[in-house]
């Protein structure tokens, strides 16, 4: 195999790490365990106020990554918006996300992307640039099916979905089926947390809700589980290190993940690699590529109440969460990076 020189572009927005910000790390080393010499390269980013996101944009086309260090970068690959503008002949795309607010989520309490003249000028702009600079690329991928459909509805670029492994799927394992629900995420609108907070109102059992993450909204979120008279039951736990995060896995019950429209959702292959079964929506998005209702979760109607009967039945069974939660484990089991290595560099 010849080591190859490759850059990850990584879109960076200060004092944000997330789930892409994980997959950049985890891919560069994949591809160093493979043999390639692989490094990130890093540009912050700001997605507000809207009327700059081209500012951003245009500082990644002004890029040109076709050498670095004295030598030649044999392959580029891209990973969100607007890294694709970058100019590079061999620029393989693994997309994360593109600029969410100017698509799916336009219209929508997700997005500052409204029905006006001038924003639905500035989401043309935006996508028609979009589609242009993803063309370039010479081979498409995503990290979840519903990133392709997105793509494919939008742009009319066809691609291949590319799943990895969480970051903790080596040393997630499974334990006891305790008393608490476990949600984990970023704190912020399009998570949905507050859907999972009043989902508890609704939950007949003494089963706790335990939230892992922070973000914007937790202030918001504090105060309405005080409002929904939920302290006693739901606990914004904050962030948690690893060690923690693992534990808490290996206690719950279940695992209550139900976003919007989610790209991918590490939540939920972590769940099932540590035998425990999701419950999740029907709008969901990429959470739908692994959940199937009644055989390793739950898939219900993004409503309180239909989410709250989901944590009922498995609050009243054990043995059922134990059932549902060894078929996730199945289905998580089967993923690896080196599938996703060996498409990447195969398609430049």
């Amino acid at each position: 195999m010849t080591a190859l020189r490759i850059l990850i572009l990584e879109a960076q927005v200060p004092f944000v790490h997330g789930g892409a910000e994980i997959l950049v790390r985890e891919l560069a080393s994949a591809l160093t365990a493979r043999g390639h010499h692989a490094q990130i390269a890093a540009v912050p980013f700001l997605d507000y106020p809207k009327d700059e996101i081209f500012a951003g944009a245009e500082a990644w086309r002004l890029l040109d990554v076709t050498t670095a260090g004295g030598a030649d970068v044999d392959l580029v690959i891209a990973t969100k918006f607007p890294t694709y503008f970058a100019r590079h002949p061999r620029k393989v795309l693994w997309l994360v996300h593109q600029h969410r607010a100017a698509y799916e989520l336009a219209g929508t309490r997700f997005s500052d992307f409204r029905h006006t003249a001038r924003d639905v000028a500035l989401r043309k702009r935006l996508i028609d640039a979009d589609t242009r600079m993803l063309r370039e690329c010479v081979g498409h991928f995503t990290i979840a099916r519903t990133v392709s459909e997105r793509m494919l509805k939008y742009n009319g670029i066809p691609s291949e979905a590319l799943y990895n492994p969480p970051k903790l799927a080596a040393q997630l394992h499974d334990g006891p089926y305790g008393d608490y629900v476990l949600t984990v995420t970023r704190l912020e609108h399009v998570k949905r947390v507050d859907l999972a907070i009043d989902t508890f109102a609704n939950v007949t059992s003494s089963t706790r809700l335990l939230i892992a993450g922070d973000g914007s909204i937790r202030h918001d979120l504090a105060e309405r589980i005080a409002q929904r008279g939920l302290r006693d039951r739901v606990e914004l736990l904050g962030r948690v290190d690893d060690a923690r995060l693992i534990e808490l896995y290996a206690g719950c019950r279940a695992v209550l993940f139900a976003p919007y429209q989610e790209d991918y959702g590490y939540v939920t292959l972590e769940a099932f690699l540590s035998r425990k079964p999701v419950i999740t929506a029907r709008d969901s998005g990429g959470t739908l590529e692994f959940v199937e209702d009644g055989v390793n979760g739950y898939v219900c109607e993004p409503t309180a109440d239909a989410l709250a009967d989901a944590v009922n039945r498995l609050a009243a069974d054990a043995a059922l969460a134990a059932s549902l939660g060894e078929r996730g484990h199945g289905v998580a089991a089967t993923i690896t990076w080196d599938n996703v290595v060996d498409r990447l560099v195969s398609a430049a």
